[in-house]
């Protein structure tokens, strides 16, 4: 399947990050994608950003643009993952989110950030506590954001859930976190589609990277724009990643293979002789 990577211009307007989603969303169907990925905040703006305070903050404009991408998603047959704040009730506040919606316009799942920054837990975010994955034609997808990335237990978790691609939705212009997402590759051998914001694109741009941890596209910096790929399981040039080292490495990492040749010699117990 193919897999659009977007990276938005995203505004302190609900109304005009919707209608930006939306035109994404259709450029994307045009390259033949069946899912569109989108950035950490894309719909609501990001805290410090565009969001200056939650009181009187535009969750009923968030609810209709979501219709609306939920009514194109239907129309175009396609999914999309959509950054934004979730409201909760109570006065509680919301989570910082990723909205899955399917190819039938339901939202099917979501994910809500775990690792929040300190500035996120203790000002703006609630965190959430559950992982989020999906299947499309045996595609198996999960998601992170942003200083997630800091926490090797997310990326290891992904792994053990056999994850094939790896939606990590950032609201950063930090590039190490595009090559710790490399890295994260290269360990886990999965697909990383890494989205940013065109307005935070000047240092790393939203890019793809192959289970090799290789790059292999990245948006042009500071405009809105699309890379469009395909994840293949059959391709023939990811063999040694996906065939191989995969799951020799899910071998090695329950340590029985190296349990096994363990040796009763005092040469290697003793460890101040040389």
């Amino acid at each position: 399947m193919k897999i659009a990577t977007c990276q938005s211009n995203v505004t302190s307007s609900v109304k005009e990050n919707g209608e930006e989603i939306r035109r994404l969303i259709s450029i994307s169907k045009e390259k033949d994608a069946s899912i569109v990925h989108f950035c950490e905040g894309a719909l609501s703006g990001y805290t410090k950003q565009q969001v200056i305070k939650w009181e009187n903050f535009e969750f009923a404009q968030i609810k209709e643009e979501l219709r609306q991408i939920k009514e194109l998603c239907k129309l175009l047959n396609i999914y999309a993952v959509i950054g934004s704040a979730h409201q909760l009730s109570h006065g509680n506040k919301p989570h910082n989110s990723l909205y899955v919606i399917s190819n039938k316009g339901e939202v099917v799942n979501r994910y809500d950030k775990r690792k929040c920054s300190h500035n996120e837990i203790q000002n703006w975010y609630t965190p959430g506590f559950d992982a989020c994955e999906f299947e499309i034609s045996n595609i198996k997808f999960g998601c992170v954001q942003c200083i997630e990335i800091q926490f090797p237990e997310v990326f290891i978790e992904a792994e053990k859930q056999q994850v094939d691609c790896l939606l990590f939705s950032s609201y950063s212009k930090e590039k190490m976190f595009g090559i710790q997402a490399q890295g994260y590759a290269a360990t886990n051998n999965y697909w990383i589609s890494m989205s940013v914001p065109a307005n935070e694109s000047s240092e790393q741009p939203s890019q793809f990277i192959g289970p090799t941890g290789q790059i292999i596209g990245q948006c042009e910096k500071n405009v809105s724009d699309i890379i469009v790929f395909e994840i293949d399981k059959d391709d023939t040039q990811w063999n040694t990643a996906l065939k191989l080292a995969k799951p020799w490495r899910k071998i090695a990492r329950k340590g029985d293979l190296y349990e096994q040749k363990r040796v009763n010699d005092k040469r290697s117990e003793m460890k101040n002789i040389t």
